[in-house]
């Protein structure tokens, strides 16, 4: 049998779609799994796959895998499900499988590196310092927006972290080109392997509700990830400390929306907060700042105790 799975939407979603490979090989063990999405290089060396296509790229798979054979194919598209259009607090993945007609059984998104792509890649990031990996700021190529005050970390919250860490650790942001450049911080090279690698190689992790939280998770490292309209319920990891903003003060303008309340490229001006509110956007995410500060103090103490006790140590040897 011959199965082809189509995966629409951003690069997030076919990480996702990592796990949903796996599920989808348990139920059809002996078949052939055909993966078509935008983004091949998510699936490159997946033991669960037999080929990947890009979607503009699928001339002649309707006579290679198609015609004439045995073939079932999952199309659906889980943002479609009433549960998913309703917002309830179900897992993406969960979902998924139900327009499938799968059962999901936790499985979790995986990436698979190589030895040989680390080795290239490693030294690019290699420094002396620990590298703090940040993507503050999500959104495909093109939408023409810099920030998005419906998932994105506020301006000030991200340069008060960058101010606290820019000593002590190498700062890389994981960018588009034509979002907002920060002082004190390097820009991620481009290219979904090499920010795989530069995550692996990371002491800690600011994301949000974008592809690098996803990417995270798929390599199982544990990150600090930032949540403003979309859910962590939805779709985040238990793996990660998920920070959710504040709630909003008043209602968003529905009569503009098809299937959700937000838009992910929203206007500043619609934000649904009331005016004494909009000055601090989302200001929960400054707990953003206490949790990795407390972090950064808690090691530091541990390291001057530690500090301590070996001089001690030395002094009662020295003694003796």
């Amino acid at each position: 049998m011959n199965i082809i799975f189509q995966i629409d939407g951003g690069l997030g979603k076919s990480i996702m779609a990592t796990a949903m490979v796996k599920v989808i090989k348990k139920r059809y063990k002996n078949a052939n799994l055909i993966v078509i999405t935008s983004y091949t290089d998510v699936f490159l060396n997946n033991p669960y796959i037999h080929e990947v296509h890009r979607t503009e790229q699928i001339n002649g798979l309707y006579l290679k895998y198609i015609k004439d054979q045995n073939c079932k194919v999952f199309a659906s598209e889980p943002y479609k499900d009433t549960d998913f259009i309703t917002e309830k607090p179900i897992n993406l993945l969960k979902t998924w499988c139900k327009v499938l007609g799968l059962r999901y059984n936790n499985e979790q998104p995986q990436i698979y590196l190589t030895q040989p792509e680390i080795e290239y890649f490693t030294p690019y990031y290699t420094n002396d310092k620990p590298i703090l990996a940040i993507q503050p700021h999500g959104g495909p190529e093109g939408m023409g927006y810099q920030y998005a005050w419906t998932r994105d970390i506020p301006n000030p919250t991200v340069k008060q972290i960058i101010e606290h860490y820019k000593e002590s650790h190498l700062i890389i942001h994981i960018k588009r080109q034509d979002q907002i450049v920060y002082e004190n911080t390097l820009q991620a090279l481009d290219g979904f392997r090499s920010i795989a690698i530069l995550l692996q190689m990371s002491d800690k992790r600011l994301l949000i509700d974008s592809f690098s939280q996803h990417m995270a998770a798929a390599l199982n490292l544990k990150s600090t990830v930032c949540w403003v309209t979309t859910k962590p319920e939805i779709f985040g990891y238990k793996i990660h400390d998920n920070i959710l903003a504040e709630p909003f003060t008043k209602e968003p303008d529905y009569t503009s929306k098809i299937y959700n309340p937000f838009a992910l490229s929203e206007n500043i001006h619609s934000i649904p907060r009331s005016e004494e509110h909009t000055s601090e956007l989302q200001s929960r995410l400054h707990l953003v700042c206490r949790l990795l500060l407390e972090k950064k103090k808690q090691q530091k103490n541990k390291k001057q105790t530690n500090n301590k006790q070996s001089k001690a140590e030395d002094k009662h040897q020295q003694t003796e």
